[in-house]
């Protein structure tokens, strides 16, 4: 990924990125050609060297039976945001702006594992869910659901876990311009209803 050093991820934005983001694609080289999948998934940095990320996929999608040529690749996508030059303090000052776009992503590499039983799937599926109905009124639990009725849809899904070897992160988050020009992002996206995006710049430009 190519990342000029004023857009590099710092440690505690790449941990956001994999600890807030709920999905990614799995992306494989096979005999068959490049194959890709967008997954919910659960990062576990307590496995390997480097941390996990788990998820699972349908049995009936053939990318997890493929043999996987080299690495495997998921890719991360945080916030991104269309950058218009009118929010710029500088465009009135000399009016030499563009738009650009902002987003944080991480390309995560490694080893795809592959979990075709039902234990390591039961336990997988209750953190995915635990940690997505966490924000919920009622959080919804994996035991609300008919005993039979999990166990068959545990029988239609493969867990694969990428086994993590190396990250390549980046926030591109308008930390080239001027502390007044992100002052005016900041703005734009708030008055656009983005406050997910705006807050990322300005995490950005205090760390």
């Amino acid at each position: 990924m190519y990342t000029p050093a004023h857009f590099a991820a710092s440690p505690e934005a790449l941990d956001s990125l994999l600890t807030q983001t709920s999905a990614a694609n799995l992306v494989t080289m096979s005999p068959e050609g490049l194959q890709a999948t967008l997954l919910p998934f659960v990062y576990d940095p307590s496995v390997g060297e480097h941390g996990a990320l788990q998820a699972h996929m349908a049995r009936n999608n053939p990318q997890w039976s493929l043999p996987v040529t080299g690495e495997a690749l998921m890719i991360v996508q945080g916030a991104d945001a269309y950058i218009s030059p009118s929010w710029y303090a500088s465009k009135a000052e000399h009016g030499r702006v563009v738009p650009t776009w902002n987003y944080s992503t991480a390309h995560v590499y490694g080893q795809l594992i592959i979990h075709d039983d039902a234990d390591w799937l039961a336990m997988h599926v209750r953190r995915l869910s635990d940690r997505n109905e966490a924000g919920m009124p009622k959080p919804w639990t994996v035991d609300e659901a008919p005993e039979r009725f999990i166990a068959g849809q545990l029988r239609a899904i493969v867990g694969v876990e990428l086994v993590i070897s190396r990250v390549e992160a980046k926030t591109k988050l308008s930390q080239d311009r001027s502390a007044d020009d992100v002052d005016g992002v900041v703005a734009g996206l708030r008055a656009r209803g983005d406050s997910a995006s705006a807050a990322d710049v300005e995490r950005a430009r205090t760390s």
